[in-house]
């Protein structure tokens, strides 16, 4: 497979020439209008990934036959993964001190969806105000989500995010979901109906399958164009939960239903957690 099929297959557009040695971002055709493609091109090889589906990085080589410098290949190999482990370090020491500089307060992305009284932890930098959602692996503080007001996101430079989690726990019920407006939707549909709940916020499609591991429950998945939230959930093999509306996520069809009617819809998928468990393999869908 040529280097350009390797990206798509990725679902990443190439619609300049990537530079060599250098990672640039690109549009994918999940996200057409953000930048989760990353790319870097070095000649016969490249090192490519899809923030909204791909964990991990993936490799593309050429299938030309190449003269290889193997122990060139494993230094530059060690260097590289020294280097990661350096920026991942620098993240977390990052992260640490922007939630050190946070305050509780009311944000205009948490207004925006739906949730004018919701609390979170706001960082004041440069005179805007960014609401700082935490990422954990196993109890150790790996990075954070920064979102505007109007909505754009990122992550910290160099920090893992393959089996990252921030987690609204009462000791109930697993429930994995992308986003963290999607789990404050889920979590006030589950207080409704009064039912316990562990709420996992993956930050993408692809870190789902990450947290899922070693657990049982259920997927909110979003409605992607490219119905890349459905595949996920499907290969996780949970019973999910998804909008009947192309382009939606959970939080999308809260605030287009009201919560009555979402806290029954996915009451219906809660119940097909509890039909597998009992040796039925039903999978409910919105």
């Amino acid at each position: 497979m040529d280097f350009l099929n390797f990206c798509a297959a990725h679902g990443i557009i190439i619609n300049h020439p990537p530079p060599i040695g250098i990672w640039r971002r690109y549009p994918t055709t999940d996200h057409p209008k953000k930048r989760n493609g990353a790319v870097k091109f070095m000649g016969d090889h490249a090192f490519v990934q899809n923030h909204a589906t791909d964990t991990d990085v993936s490799v593309w080589n050429t299938d030309a036959p190449v003269s290889v410098d193997t122990a060139k290949f494993a230094r530059m190999a060690k260097e590289a993964e020294a280097m990661k482990r350096k920026a991942q370090a620098e993240a977390a020491a990052k992260a640490n001190e922007i939630l050190g500089l946070t305050k509780l307060a009311k944000h205009e992305y948490l207004k925006a969806k739906g949730f004018e009284d919701e609390w979170g932890k706001v960082w004041v930098k440069d005179g805007e105000q960014i609401l700082v959602i935490p990422m954990w692996i196993e109890g150790y503080l790996v990075g954070c989500q920064l979102i505007k007001a109007g909505g754009d996101k990122k992550f910290l430079y160099g920090q893992r995010t393959a089996g990252a989690e921030f987690c609204i726990d009462s000791r109930g019920e697993h429930i994995l979901c992308e986003g963290y407006a999607t789990a404050l939707s889920i979590q006030k549909a589950m207080k409704s109906l009064k039912r316990p709940y562990t709420i996992h916020v993956c930050f993408s499609a692809g870190n789902m399958k990450r947290v899922a591991e070693g657990k049982r429950g259920l997927v909110v998945a979003d409605n992607d164009a490219s119905g890349t939230g459905e595949r996920v959930a499907k290969e996780i093999g949970w019973p999910y939960w998804m909008s009947d509306t192309v382009g939606e996520d959970a939080n999308d069809y809260h605030m287009r239903v009201g919560l009555f009617k979402f806290s029954q819809s996915l009451s219906r998928s809660l119940n097909a957690v509890r039909l597998l468990r009992s040796g039925d393999s039903e999978v409910a869908v919105a």
